[in-house]
């Protein structure tokens, strides 16, 4: 069973994740090849399942972490092509770019910020769900 309160949270982010993936295939989209085994952007009814992009985030309860709980943010780039890590990194700090930018939208009543946590990004803050 789901806390209620947890799935509309879920939901919003998914709903951040997917603006922000359009943005990165508007952008980037054709920069690499798409991989052979991958659905063009659009073919599928999930933005996570098709596309070059695939982002979002997975929740952590940050041990060992320097920062602590939170969602770490994951970028996968859908391609076989050799991406140079100077290029895959830039993509990731314009990925938290946007996130920073989306996040008071779609979560206006929570302070969330991106920080970097050691060699990845998390989105960190009030995490509360309230009552029921």
């Amino acid at each position: 069973m789901f806390h209620p309160k947890m799935q509309a949270f879920d939901k919003r982010m998914k709903e951040m994740f997917d603006e922000i993936d359009d943005v990165l295939e508007e952008k980037y989209g054709n920069r690499y090849p798409i991989h052979p085994n991958r659905p063009t952007r659009g073919a599928t009814s999930n933005k996570a399942a098709d596309g070059l992009f695939n982002v979002g985030v997975q929740f952590t309860a940050g041990y060992g972490s320097e920062l602590g709980r939170g969602y770490t943010v994951d970028m996968n780039i859908a391609t076989l092509e050799n991406i140079p890590e100077n290029e895959r990194e830039d993509l990731l700090l314009f990925t938290v770019e946007l996130i920073q930018e989306k996040l008071p939208i779609f979560f206006p009543e929570k302070n969330l910020t991106c920080a970097r946590d050691r060699n990845l990004f998390k989105i960190l803050g009030n995490f509360q769900l309230g009552t029921l």
